[in-house]
């Protein structure tokens, strides 16, 4: 169901720029079993899926940071513990790895239907994610696929999406930030940016409460609906009169 809490000005958009993690591609077990790979080597007790899944979303070295704590081991063990992680994801990265369902035929819709140009932001390390997007045929889509290491700052950081914004020739209110978190909704409003919160992926609870506090734009509960709440065919009649 999609539920619109402001009406996105769908004829006028120009960007839309997606997460990776939980909103393009299911991602949870590959980095799950990473992190207690990681974990392990360090004689740490493996973690249960839904507890590490809790802590993606901010970049890999907040993942292994978070894990360490949960354990209550000595945060000193989190540079070699990141190394471990990154190690063990660069290989068993697309083990499981998939693209959600709906998301290549509304990658292709909302290309053809508004149309835009469309990019990646992530938190994830950036070449991962170039791979996973190569390997999943997601990367034709985009013209840019950006990550946790290619600026300074990382999401909620709004860095960027306004680099994404300057290399597509397009202000904030042609831009739409779409992401299945609370991260990704507060880098659209560091930005200023319309948001688009996706409840089928790792963070489902934080869009909930950015639905509640009313900081999402428009929330879907599912991929194959980023077309209906991105009214493509009424921005695709509007654009065809000139509106």
């Amino acid at each position: 169901m999609v539920r619109t809490l402001r009406s996105i000005p769908c004829a006028r958009l120009r960007l839309l720029v997606f997460d990776l993690d939980g909103t393009l591609i299911d991602s949870r077990k590959d980095l799950v079993e990473s992190v207690n790979a990681a974990l392990s080597q360090f004689g740490l007790a493996p973690q249960d899926e839904d507890r590490i899944a809790s802590y993606i979303g901010d970049g890999a070295g907040m993942l292994v940071k978070r894990a360490l704590e949960a354990d209550g081991a000595d945060l000193a063990l989190a540079p070699a513990a990141l190394d471990a992680f990154l190690a063990h994801y660069r290989e068993h990265k697309l083990d499981h790895t998939t693209v959600y369902p709906g998301v290549l035929a509304q990658l292709s819709a909302l290309q053809a239907g508004l149309p835009v140009q469309m990019a990646v932001l992530t938190n994830k390390p950036v070449r991962p994610s170039q791979e996973i997007c190569e390997a999943l045929q997601l990367a034709p889509f985009f013209f840019s696929i950006y990550g946790g290491n290619s600026f300074a700052t990382k999401k909620p950081g709004p860095e960027g999406l306004l680099k994404l914004m300057a290399e597509a020739g397009a202000t904030p209110e042609e831009t739409v930030m779409i992401g299945d978190s609370e991260v990704d909704i507060r880098t659209a409003k560091a930005a200023g940016t319309w948001s688009l919160g996706c409840r089928f992926g790792l963070s489902p609870h934080t869009i909930a409460d950015m639905e509640q506090q009313q900081l999402v734009d428009v929330v879907v509960d599912h991929a194959s609906e980023w077309t209906e709440a991105l009214g493509v065919t009424t921005a695709t009649a509007e654009r065809s009169r000139g509106l």
